[in-house]
């Protein structure tokens, strides 16, 4: 079974986010708990407030983790590996490449030309 490689999970609401998520980059995982096994159902990142970006989360999914990254390039990175480690994501396209970048998406499979 894939992993994300984040911390969590965690309740999504404003004190859990508030008690353990920073504003800074950060890659993120959104899914539900089933017998103390996490199910990823969305993937996502933030290039500049992982904790804001979040709170626009609470209400639609149970659950999250999260890892913060030194670099937008670490966090879409870890993003693209998790869009392409889980199956039957919410996602409904690939992830978007950072403003202004030249790298594309590390899977050397991925077909998204963004």
């Amino acid at each position: 079974m894939a992993r994300t490689g984040l911390h969590g999970p965690h309740a999504l609401n404003e004190k859990t986010i508030d008690a353990n998520v920073s504003a800074n980059i950060g890659a993120y995982a959104l899914g539900r708990m089933n017998n103390d096994t996490f199910y990823v159902d969305y993937v996502g990142r933030s290039d500049t407030d992982l904790n804001k970006r979040l709170k626009d989360w609470i209400g639609k999914y149970p659950s999250f983790k999260y890892g913060h990254f030194d670099t937008v390039q670490i966090a879409f990175v870890r993003e693209c590996r998790m869009y392409h480690d889980f199956s039957g994501l919410d996602n409904s396209v690939h992830p978007a490449r950072p403003r202004g970048a030249s790298y594309g998406c590390p899977d050397s499979n991925c077909t998204d030309l963004d």
